[in-house]
């Protein structure tokens, strides 16, 4: 029971006598025994010396007991924050879907970056050793042969520079319309002034 502003005294609400005995009863027997003989020192009941010798300590043992007992106290009396807590699991699995994320974004950055190259008709740039694609190997334990990518633009400037140098451009065939015979290439002829 405590003692009231007025001097009489409170009862404690069952629910608090509830918790209170469910915390005693989940710690070991020498946890509460030494428990409460740091709190009998505390109270004044009994002295240091008197404890450290109840629990078969040395006086400098009790105090380093007594000093982890008053700072799990401070540290369970910090108020707790406001809001609902993101536990280790929570946070685990954000940033496995945040790494998730990270890769496909650079993955998508690397077609983008194959893509431009392939307009642009850059060479790939080598493949790094170890490079999982690189290393792919067939069935029978052989490399496969990697396809040379082909351009058409480059394909077509290569061909009209060679029918340009022949002198024969306009009667090419560029695969534009095969037809045969009445095939006019797409390309504009230069106006004489």
């Amino acid at each position: 029971m405590n003692a009231s502003k007025n001097g009489k005294p409170t009862r404690v609400p069952p629910s608090a006598a509830k918790s209170r005995q469910a915390v005693v009863n989940q710690a070991s027997g020498e946890a509460r025994r030494r428990a409460a003989a740091v709190l009998e020192v505390l109270g004044g009941v009994r002295t240091p010396t008197q404890a450290a010798q109840a629990l078969a300590f040395s006086l400098p043992r009790y105090y380093l007991l007594e000093q982890r007992g008053l700072a799990g106290l401070i540290a369970a009396c910090e108020p707790a924050p406001r809001g609902p807590q993101q536990s280790a699991a929570r946070r685990i699995a954000a940033l496995e879907r945040e790494v998730a994320r990270l890769a496909q974004e650079s993955a998508r950055h690397q077609a983008l970056a194959r893509a431009t190259q392939r307009t642009l008709g850059l060479a790939p740039p080598p493949a790094r050793p170890g490079d999982k694609a690189a290393d792919k190997k067939t069935a029978s334990g052989k490399s496969r042969r990697r396809r040379q990518p082909t351009v058409r633009a480059l394909q077509l400037a290569k061909e009209l520079g060679r029918l340009a140098a022949d002198g024969n451009i306009a009667g090419a065939n560029l695969g534009e319309n095969s037809s045969g015979a009445g095939a006019t290439p797409n390309v504009k002829q230069p106006v004489a002034n």
